[in-house]
């Protein structure tokens, strides 16, 4: 697509008391009226609708680290801006021989450093072809308005996304939720990399069935938690796809049949002494930060064993701490985690996946 656009339609947005949905199609002529020579072709996405495209998007944003990771597995350029850029954990991609990328050094902007703005969007919609985003999320968390989604929409840059991580926010549990592999699919389609795409589901089902054949039939008990000083936010296990890697390989959510509330649906805390009811036989901990072990070890576990109330724990007696992967996982980054887990939750030995077959999909040599 040219620098200098002429977008062809308006968006047409159905909002109500949430949003109900974004028709859009994203195409860009020439300055003299004339279409670009691409075909035409339409995405659907729950819940923005039908999204067509006169060409394939060359510049994009994303909302979070999920759908930068399926961008990167479909040998996409890092997207230019993310919510929060310190939240895409691309150092699990270390294990991908020939795969790199640095938020920083690839310039990825953070939109969240300080709050959303419309403003913000405005300015970056000069600069890429699709928001791969979810609005019903800039409503229920970023606190737009409808008017603040249709003045955004009205640049001609439109959005695509499914917040796929959690199924527990209020604001998103009146539409279809997407597996991980539903939402690349469908990312792969606005790319048109499907056969890459076609790649990592081989591979991925290759990868579920390596599973099956290796991990112990047990399931471990876990808990998953946010450590705040003395306090936890707890988050209980859903088919959001930051639970994947558990939902995989198997587990026993110790929080799930308590009367802890669930940070992402009702923004709930524990603190030691209803966890010491609970007494999960393995804690799995979330942090802003991506840790090497020996850093997890030495910022986290290390001082858990010298607290009084922590050190009463079965987890941390028995050195069941391990770090629980990030909020946000792509095909990439899934790979990654579920391997690690598997290696903590079950003492697995051995290479589940081949991380050279993931380098040569996203660099195309398949």
């Amino acid at each position: 697509m040219s620098e200098k656009r002429t977008w062809t339609r308006r968006n047409v947005l159905r909002t109500g008391g949430a949003l109900a949905g974004v028709s859009a199609m994203a195409g860009c002529i020439g300055d003299d009226g004339s279409s670009d020579g691409e075909t035409a072709y339409t995405v659907s996405m729950p819940p923005v609708g039908d999204v067509e495209f006169e060409g394939v998007p060359e510049n994009w944003a994303a909302n979070n680290g999920s759908w930068a990771d399926m961008g990167i597995a479909l040998g996409q350029d890092p997207p230019a801006a993310l919510y929060l850029t310190h939240r895409y954990h691309t150092q699990y991609y270390d294990e991908i021989p020939d795969v790199s990328v640095d938020p920083d050094e690839d310039d990825i902007d953070a939109l969240w450093a300080d709050e959303l703005t419309v403003e913000e969007f405005i300015d970056l919609s000069e600069d890429v072809d699709v928001f791969v985003m979810d609005p019903n999320f800039l409503k229920g968390q970023g606190e737009w308005s409808d008017d603040d989604i249709d003045q955004v929409a009205s640049t001609g840059v439109p959005f695509f996304g499914n917040s796929i991580f959690s199924r527990d926010y209020g604001f998103h549990d009146d539409y279809e939720y997407l597996t991980l592999y539903q939402a690349f699919e469908k990312l792969a389609e606005v790319f048109q990399e499907e056969e890459r795409y076609e790649e990592f589901e081989a591979l991925h089902d290759e990868f579920q069935t390596t599973l099956e054949d290796t991990v112990p039939a047990n399931d471990p008990q876990v808990a998953v938690l946010w450590p705040l000083d003395d306090v936890f936010l707890p988050y209980i296990v859903d088919e959001g796809t930051s639970y994947k890697p558990l939902q995989d390989l198997g587990y026993e959510d110790a929080l799930a049949n308590t009367n802890v509330e669930d940070f992402h649906s009702g923004r709930g805390e524990v603190d030691y002494e209803t966890l010491l009811e609970v007494d999960p036989d393995n804690l799995l901990l979330r942090s802003e930060e991506y840790e090497s072990r020996e850093e997890f070890v030495q910022g986290t576990v290390e001082p858990m064993k010298d607290h009084d109330a922590a050190q009463q724990l079965t987890a941390v007696q028995n050195d069941n701490i391990y770090r629980a992967g990030p909020l946000y996982q792509g095909p990439i980054i899934n790979l990654a985690v579920t391997q690690q887990l598997a290696e903590r939750l079950y003492g697995i030995d051995e290479q589940l996946y081949d991380p050279q077959e993931v380098s040569d999909i996203v660099n195309g040599d398949f």
